[in-house]
């Protein structure tokens, strides 16, 4: 029992990797955290729905008008909200993609009611249907091609970071944009880039939620924050990171699970806090955050 639970864990990992890849690229490359993550998973979600039951086309077919379309708002959204906010410090930002979720959430609730949502009815037999490995051990077809997906896109993208021109400029940019500037790389246009990118990886991660589960307005903020643990876990700014975070959060929740039925959350969260609290202290800002509650004393 416990051997099925770890791999159905390791196959949950693979959809958080999948939901946390563009926080995680966003924040390597513009060095913000995305709050409206979730809500741009859920907007996602919704054009895949929407594709499916007003003109009947295929979740699959239909991501090739869902990505596009998140690719484009990524674009606008670093042109129109980000480069402005980045100007004015680290809060701005964050308090700019907390309104842009709001804003969101609010939209999609009017838009389209309080009713939830999902494209398992669409995708017929792959929604349920698994492969019996032994007789108390089985895998499911659709965590099992989620899987696949978030290791291709991972490696996709760090093929491309890798050995494309623009890959490595994206990397100069974010390692320091005023030097990449001196060498004649257009940092404005890299950060939109990378944003796109971003947005494309939200709607992959957004249209696999909605096949896995029912999909709401305001169902945006625990995907961020599965996909912020999921990072925190990894190591912000590291794709490989984020898929083994993502497998260690997945794992803990099942296990967690198996406990008790509040489990599922309370281990993934104790996980996250446990290895945020051990990456504190080793580098340090753990202990001199606790020496600095106590002033030196006056001789």
């Amino acid at each position: 029992m416990w051997i099925g639970q770890i791999l159905q864990g390791v196959l949950l990992g693979g959809y958080y990797a999948l939901i946390a890849c563009g926080l995680s690229l966003l924040f390597g490359v513009l060095r913000i955290i995305n709050l409206a993550h979730g809500s741009l998973a859920v907007l996602a979600a919704y054009l895949g729905w929407a594709l499916a039951e007003r003109w009947d086309v295929s979740p699959f077919v239909g991501l090739a008008a869902v990505l596009p379309l998140m690719a484009l708002v990524g674009w606008l959204l670093e042109r129109w909200v980000l480069a402005r906010a980045l100007r004015s410090g680290v809060l701005v930002p964050l308090l700019s993609t907390f309104g842009l979720s709001v804003v969101l959430d609010n939209l999609l609730f009017e838009t389209f009611g309080a009713d939830a949502r999902s494209l398992a009815p669409n995708i017929g037999d792959l929604a349920f249907d698994s492969w019996d490995i032994t007789d108390q051990i089985s895998v499911g077809q659709l965590p099992l091609l989620t899987f696949v997906v978030a290791v291709t896109l991972l490696a996709g993208l760090h093929l491309f970071l890798q050995r494309t021109p623009l890959g490595r400029a994206i990397r100069a940019t974010a390692e320091d944009p005023d030097t990449a500037e001196l060498v004649g790389i257009d940092s404005r246009r890299v950060y939109a880039i990378a944003t796109a990118m971003a947005l494309v990886t939200v709607g992959l991660a957004g249209t696999f939620w909605a096949m896995r589960a029912a999909v709401e307005p305001y169902a945006g903020s625990v995907q961020l924050i599965f996909a912020f643990e999921a990072v925190v876990i990894g190591g912000a700014g590291s794709l490989w990171g984020t898929l083994g975070g993502g497998i260690v959060l997945g794992v803990a929740q099942n296990l967690g699970s198996q406990i008790s039925p509040q489990g599922f959350l309370i281990a993934g969260h104790a996980v996250f806090l446990l290895i945020l609290g051990a990456r504190l202290f080793l580098s340090g800002y753990g202990l001199r955050s606790l020496l600095s509650a106590f002033p030196a004393r006056s001789t």
